[in-house]
């Protein structure tokens, strides 16, 4: 090192500070910890010392007006808000109404609910994106299926609704009855 260049990081300055950080509260030493939640830092002094900080901070996200929308229970404005499953469309005059817009789901070639026999199956999305096959008449019915159903009976228990699976053999018909499960023929 020449005299006249100055070093990468000063005695302050280390690359891993952020690393070893410090409590704010208690002077101990701050670690990577998980919860529910997500992970973030925490006082290794727990529980004597409760400090903890989210590990990345989250962008708060102001709702957006929709102009021109009108929500169909009380008349106000509907606005895209942000929620702990992600984004969605509500009425502005939270708490006092709940109204939110749902994404209408597709009815599957009208394919009965064995479960009640009177609502019939839609394909539906869980958070994650993956889909699932459940019965419109929820929360009344809680029948679902992972698989893509089909109208039809088991040929071995009679069951009245089949799945198509994609097997390494093609595709193939299962009986929707978890104690049965045959494959048909």
């Amino acid at each position: 090192m020449s005299k006249d260049s100055k070093p990468l990081f000063s005695q302050h300055e280390h690359a891993l500070e952020k690393e070893y950080e410090v409590c704010p509260q208690c002077g101990s030493e701050l670690q990577i910890k998980n919860s529910k939640a997500g992970a973030f830092l925490g006082c290794v002094n727990y529980p004597t010392c409760s400090y903890s900080r989210p590990l990345v901070e989250q962008e708060k996200f102001e709702q957006q007006l929709l102009p021109g929308t009108e929500c169909p229970e009380c008349g106000n404005e509907l606005a895209v808000k942000q929620g702990r499953f992600g984004m969605f469309i509500g009425c502005t005059n939270f708490p006092e109404c709940h109204h939110i817009e749902h994404e209408h789901s597709e009815v599957v070639a009208d394919v009965k609910c064995p479960q009640c026999s009177k609502g019939h199956l839609a394909e539906k999305h869980n958070r994650y994106g993956k889909t699932f096959y459940a019965c419109d008449g929820y929360p009344k019915c809680k029948f679902a299926v992972n698989h893509e159903p089909v109208a039809g009976n088991c040929q071995k228990c009679g069951y009245g609704l089949l799945l198509k699976r994609n097997m390494a053999a093609g595709e193939k018909l299962q009986c929707a009855d978890k104690k049965c499960s045959h494959f048909q023929s």
